[in-house]
């Protein structure tokens, strides 16, 4: 596959590949559908991970994993969705228009001058390195929100800092989701983390996706396998001679 053609289509379940996987890790579905990912190494380390970007999907694709969302959500009854920049602002959108709601709530990382420091909170991503911004909420749509069942939403959840900045920023509202939705969970680094801050998150978790940590396949086989380690293990530098 070139790197246009990942993210384009969705394939049927008996697409799937096994391990080891070269440059694609094929991703399931709840409905047992594929959708091939490509594989990233993981700067600073020996491990790799599989990609979503979800800008640079199709539209079909789009539609297919907030379908997918929207109905993991369904259950949980949210009455108003907040979405976290920057790409899971579209997702937040298109799960909330399938929820049949007529609007939803868009967090942000650009700072209008009405906005109020006390309601924004210190943001990071692994995707995006080079400095910590800010994630904010617009005071005016704190009403949307109080009170009411708020359904949390972001593209991916890796770290798990991305959606931590989500739930302080609810917090701070005295806001905590019934549900909180992605559409891939990547690795299992998000669980230890934010379940110390906020134990109820991960039992509330729901994603369309889920890929694990990837480790270079035994020597002898090229490609890619589930790593053995939760963790990434560093590459170390050997000393000059």
């Amino acid at each position: 596959m070139t790197p246009l053609d990942f993210w384009q289509a969705i394939e049927p379940a008996d697409a799937a590949l096994s391990p080891p996987w070269r440059d694609r890790f094929p991703a399931r579905l709840p409905d047992g559908r594929i959708l091939f990912l490509p594989i990233r190494p993981l700067a600073g380390t020996r491990n790799g991970i599989a990609s979503l970007i979800l800008n640079q999907a199709s539209f079909a694709v789009e539609a297919a994993l907030a379908d997918a969302l929207a109905e993991l959500l369904r259950p949980s009854e949210p009455e108003i969705v907040a979405g976290l920049p920057t790409l899971g602002l579209p997702l937040a959108r298109a799960v909330a228009e399938r929820l049949g709601h007529a609007r939803y709530a868009p967090f942000g990382t650009s700072r209008k001058f009405w906005y109020e420091e006390a309601l924004s909170t210190p943001l990071s991503s692994i995707t995006s390195p080079g400095g910590t911004k800010r994630l904010y909420i617009d005071p005016r749509l704190t009403p949307l929100l109080k009170g009411r069942r708020v359904a949390l939403i972001d593209d991916v959840i890796s770290s798990g800092a991305s959606i931590a900045a989500g739930l302080r920023l609810l917090a701070a509202i005295e806001v905590e989701p019934v549900a909180i939705g992605c559409a891939m969970l990547q690795t299992e680094r998000w669980r230890a983390p934010l379940s110390d801050a906020f134990p109820f998150a991960p039992g509330r978790t729901h994603r369309v996706l889920t890929t694990p940590l990837l480790a270079h396949a035994p020597e002898g086989a090229e490609g890619w396998i589930p790593s053995p380690s939760p963790e990434p293990t560093p590459i170390e530098e050997t000393p000059a001679p």
